[in-house]
């Protein structure tokens, strides 16, 4: 077992790993940037980009490398692709002021209304070059204007130099979104469609796509005859006007206040615990380093001061997580059912137990491993996919055996998915905390091979019965009865009337129930009152 003496010390060593083992080399088509030139390089662009915040430590960091520079050269020039060293010292505040507390954390900064105000939001796709592009440039802002045979002639007159594209295509391509964004306020695109009959014969169009320059001053129409590359486009079009710079020209610096400074020291300390927790954990289940966490914000913030929730790593002792209490048993098949095996069932991780008088080290060692990964998630705050045991007598429980051919006499690990019909299986010999924590890591990520599950096992979720409520919190302790509550003012009471009463006479007072109570109220109510008036 490895000691937290041990854990410590080897989440120092990776904290404290030069610089020179960053992930992305200088030749990278990952754009290099710090907490020094992301303000000029990505919160100040016109341009949309996508930025890892890593360490060189993180497996799951070095895993994505290959997507994600794939990803850069599929958008050069269309968006930036950029990564953050958050295991740099001098990186740490910033990476703290943008609520990292995992990696890689992907965040999408896309321009924002006011100048130097991105929006920032998480990457949740795939991590996978598609994914990523697709999602990048689902966000490019789009500032081409289309036009239509009604309006193309006014947009036309108006001052300033102008490039028209004439396509066959009803969406706005993302080359001419980036070369629109390059010429923002200084050359207008539009982009006008080949059934728009009078602006295409007005421009003598006859093929499909022509871009048309329209230099304004008199000047009369250029057709481009190029290549249809960014570079050339870029080039051509710069004959009427000079693109804007990005990075845009330095301007003055702003003072920097004793709160900020506070607020950058604050959120670098606990970044800096947040990343020594990670680097223990994985020093204690993943020497080779393939561990991760990723942040999830719902709501898109602004930069570069999004709330910070730092989130408490989980305790670590000689017997492994604290308080780790054993995974739910699914005694009966209804409730295999109810929680797993129905046509509405998300994905749930089941341990199939054996028939065993005493439970054998490989069975303990799954129930412990697993609850022990589940009780980290929760005390982290990420949901993660509900985990059960599945004793042998279960009446599901063979029949489950028989239909995914597992081995009847042994342990056996599963995720199973019911209303998308498929179940993946854990083949590791030994359920060790890397070994279980990877697997589910590839469930997760969607890395594991799927298997279809057999016809028969699937309930139809309209057919089975309404699951009990299950209370989790403790009922709370009865309460004292009113005797008790108000026992010093009957005493009292009894006091004040002893006063009064004849010598030698006493008295007691008795409490009674409700139904007493509601007896003799009825008795009085049913009773004529007397009339003293009567005769």
């Amino acid at each position: 077992m490895v000691k937290s003496e041990t854990l410590a010390a080897a989440a120092a060593s990776l904290l404290l790993m030069p610089a020179a083992n960053a992930i992305y080399t200088k030749q990278s088509p990952v754009l290099q940037v710090d907490h020094r030139t992301y303000p000029d390089l990505i919160a100040k662009s016109n341009h949309t980009s996508i930025v890892e915040f890593y360490a060189p430590w993180c497996g799951h960091c070095q895993n994505l490398k290959p997507a994600y520079e794939k990803a850069a050269k599929s958008l050069t020039g269309l968006a930036k692709v950029a990564a953050i060293d958050c295991n740099e010292e001098d990186n740490k505040p910033f990476c703290g002021s943008m609520g990292v507390q995992g990696f890689p954390t992907l965040k999408i900064v896309r321009p924002g209304k006011k100048a130097g105000k991105p929006t920032v939001e998480d990457y949740q796709g795939a991590r996978t070059a598609k994914g990523i592009v697709d999602a990048v440039l689902d966000k490019v802002p789009n500032h081409v204007k289309r036009l239509k045979d009604a309006d193309y002639a006014a947009w036309v007159a108006e001052d300033g130099p102008k490039a028209i594209l004439f396509t066959d295509k009803g969406t706005v391509s993302a080359l001419l979104k980036a070369v629109a964004i390059d010429f923002l306020g200084v050359l207008n695109v539009g982009q006008i469609r080949n059934k728009e009959t009078e602006a295409v014969e007005a421009f003598g169009v006859e093929e499909f796509p022509t871009l048309v320059l329209l230099p304004g001053g008199g000047k009369e129409p250029i057709t481009y005859d190029g290549e249809l590359k960014k570079d050339a486009i870029m080039k051509f079009l710069s004959q009427a006007a000079s693109p804007n710079p990005d990075p845009a020209p330095k301007q003055k610096k702003e003072k920097t206040s004793k709160t900020d400074k506070t607020k950058a020291s604050s959120a670098s300390s606990k970044l800096a615990k947040s990343s020594a927790s990670q680097a223990s954990e994985q020093a204690e289940t993943d020497p080779a380093g393939t561990k991760t966490d990723e942040t999830i914000i719902d709501d898109p913030t602004y930069s570069p001061n999004p709330q910070i929730h730092a989130k408490k790593p989980a305790k670590v002792g000689e017997a492994g997580i604290e308080s780790a209490k054993p995974i739910k048993s699914l005694l009966d098949g209804l409730s295999l059912q109810q929680k797993c095996l129905n046509t509405k069932a998300g994905t749930c991780i089941l341990a199939l137990l054996p028939e065993e008088d005493v439970p054998s080290a490989k069975t303990l060692q799954a129930i412990m491993t697993l609850s022990e990964l589940h009780y980290k998630h929760e005390t982290g705050g990420r949901n993660l996919f509900p985990f059960y045991q599945l004793p042998h007598s279960n009446s599901q429980a063979a029949a489950l055996r028989t239909k995914l051919e597992l081995s009847p006499s042994d342990v056996e690990v599963i995720a199973i998915n019911g209303k998308r019909s498929w179940w993946r299986y854990f083949s590791s010999l030994e359920f060790t905390m890397k070994n279980v924590e990877d697997w589910v890591d590839a469930i997760r990520m969607g890395d594991s091979k799927k298997l279809d599950v057999p016809q028969g096992l699937i309930a139809d979720a309209a057919s089975l019965p309404q699951e009990p409520v299950e209370l989790d919190e403790e009922l709370p302790p009865p309460k004292a009865s009113k005797a008790a509550e108000t026992g010093p003012e009957l005493e009292r009471l009894k006091e004040q009337m002893k006063g009064t009463m004849p010598e030698g006479m006493d008295f007691e007072i008795e409490e009674i129930d409700d139904d007493e109570y509601e007896r003799i109220m009825a008795q009085g109510k049913e009773e004529k009152p007397v009339d003293h008036d009567e005769l």
